[in-house]
């Protein structure tokens, strides 16, 4: 397969680029979910457009990463892929406008929405580096009853290429473990981890609902079960990276 692509993802994808002759693998694009510009959101359409148009001239399969994070799912939605979605932020608008360009092509396509990965070589202002460089300074900011699903990247790579081996096309799949941690029990990780402690600001934020339905995960891939994922998963998660992230 052919990977575009060579930030965090990209990196560890290149474990499989071997495989799966065919398949072109978008793993680049806006990776922020708090991002805003409008700029980066072009450039992504950009790239979609022109790989469409590749795939279809060369009939090749198109991966395409987007986000189970509640800026797609929402307040009130069961984070389930067959279930209309109305992202409530700009970036989560962004991906599903993708979703949707993609799906109305004739190209083959698998649509991969992600819950919050961790790993080695992520980028700064993403969840955990982000909550980990707060701790190390000192004072971390909370939203009130914030939860997120954690999965390690190791992970991410062994569901992809298992979806792709299934030859599944013109699906949206979530992968993610189905489980919420409060984002307060990442912190206590992270403290304990780096055995230090940090002055928590917590900020009002209204309740939405973070869990991520992997039904289908498991429907199509059923290794998925054997992989660990339960309400502890994230605790070996941060074990294995968090102090080797403060090291960097």
């Amino acid at each position: 397969m052919e990977i575009v692509g060579r930030g965090f993802l990209a990196q560890h994808l290149a474990g499989i680029a071997g495989r799966h002759d065919g398949v072109v693998v978008l793993a680049a694009g806006v990776s922020a979910a708090s991002g805003t510009s409008n700029a980066q959101f072009c450039r992504e359409a950009d790239l979609v457009a022109r790989s469409l148009r590749r795939c279809a001239a060369t009939g090749e399969r198109l991966l395409f990463f987007s986000t189970a994070s509640t800026g797609m799912y929402g307040a009130l939605g069961r984070g389930r892929e067959d279930e209309p979605v109305a992202p409530g932020t700009p970036y989560g608008q962004h991906k599903r406008r993708l979703e949707q360009v993609i799906a109305d092509s004739p190209v083959e396509h698998l649509v991969v929405r992600l819950a919050h990965v961790a790993g080695p070589h992520q980028p700064p202002h993403q969840l955990l580096p982000s909550l980990l460089s707060q701790v190390m300074a000192g004072r971390v900011r909370l939203h009130e009853a914030a939860r997120r699903d954690i999965i390690d990247v190791a992970d991410v790579v062994a569901l992809v290429d298992r979806l792709l081996a299934t030859r599944a096309s013109r699906e949206v799949v979530n992968i993610a473990t189905g489980f919420a941690v409060p984002v307060e029990a990442l912190v206590d990780r992270i403290e304990t981890v780096l055995g230090r402690r940090a002055e928590r600001v917590r900020v009002t934020a209204p309740a939405v609902n973070h869990l991520v339905c992997t039904r289908k995960l498991h429907r199509l891939v059923p290794e998925a079960a054997g992989m660990g994922f339960g309400e502890r998963y994230f605790e070996a998660v941060l074990d294995r990276y968090v102090s080797t992230a403060a090291l960097v």
